[in-house]
This record gives C-alpha cells, structure tokens and sequence, in this order.
C-alpha cells in the first residue's frame, strides 16, 4: 500500500469514486507535470451541502462542506495519478469558492476546512497557494466548490 493510502487509512478517510462532470468538460486536464482539477463541489453520498454560508449555512458547516470539495478533490487527483496518490509532488493552488450571504465574511476560514485537508493527508506536499472568493451563486445550490493546479510524477 502506498505512503498516502496509508494515511488515508489512518485518519479514516475512503476515497469516493471520482464524481463526473455535469456539463461538457473534463475532471481534470495534464499538461507536463502539472495536473488542473476543475471544481469540486460540496457532494458526498448522502447529497453533499447546500445553501448560502451566513444564511442558512454556518461557518462549521461551511468548513465540512470545504473538507468534503478536498475529499473529491483527492479521488481526482487519484484518478489523474492512475490510482497512485504517491505521485502527487505538491498542491500547487486552490481556487475556493463559497457561496456567501450579505453579511459573511470569513470566506478563508471556510476554505480551510479544504487547505487543512491537503495538510493532513499530504503533509508538507499539500501545502499551496490559495484563492478564497465569496460568490453569490454556486452550481446547484452548493455551499463550496474548490478547484486545483497539482504537481505530479
């Protein structure tokens, strides 16, 4: 087993199969070394987390629904290394989008709950740039999407 499966294992982290696109692109697309996931959404298997963060969706919530884009982000990246997260290098950038009510300004600490993930699954090669922009509107009502730039082998 590998170095992060392991540690996927450790924390009590499955992998989901990776989700499918909903309009015409792609998950992901390789140029050199450099792997570019398009967004992620706030969806798991029980239907994912949907609203509008300051509204009817709070900052724990948010972070979760953070985590969970990080977690979909992870099988792309799985999918992209052919089923060898070892190759991963290094997350280079998150772009992290919240849908944000009026009044909510803690759009980084939400995108934490994904930048935290990276940490604790990659260590030092989860690290990143990062992007944290509040939007009036998600796709599909979801409270995050989180897309990538990541460094393979």
């Amino acid at each position: 087993m590998s170095r992060i499966e392991d540690r996927l294992n450790e924390i009590g982290l499955v992998l989901p199969q990776p989700v499918a696109p909903v309009a015409n692109y792609v998950p992901f697309v390789r140029s050199g070394n450099l792997v570019h996931i398009s967004g992620q959404i706030s969806l798991d298997a029980s239907g994912g987390i949907r609203g509008t963060v300051g509204v009817d969706v709070d900052l724990e919530t948010a972070q979760a629904a953070a985590r969970l884009c990080g977690i979909n982000l992870l099988a792309q990246m799985k999918a992209a290394c052919d089923g060898d997260l070892d190759r991963v290098v290094r997350v280079v950038k998150l772009g992290g989008f919240v849908q944000a009510g009026p009044d909510f300004i803690d759009i980084p600490k939400v995108v934490n709950g994904c930048s935290d993930l990276m940490v604790e699954v990659l260590g030092d090669a989860g690290r990143h740039a990062r992007s944290a922009v509040g939007v009036y509107r998600l796709p599909l009502g979801f409270a995050v999407e989180v897309d990538a730039v990541v460094e393979i082998r």
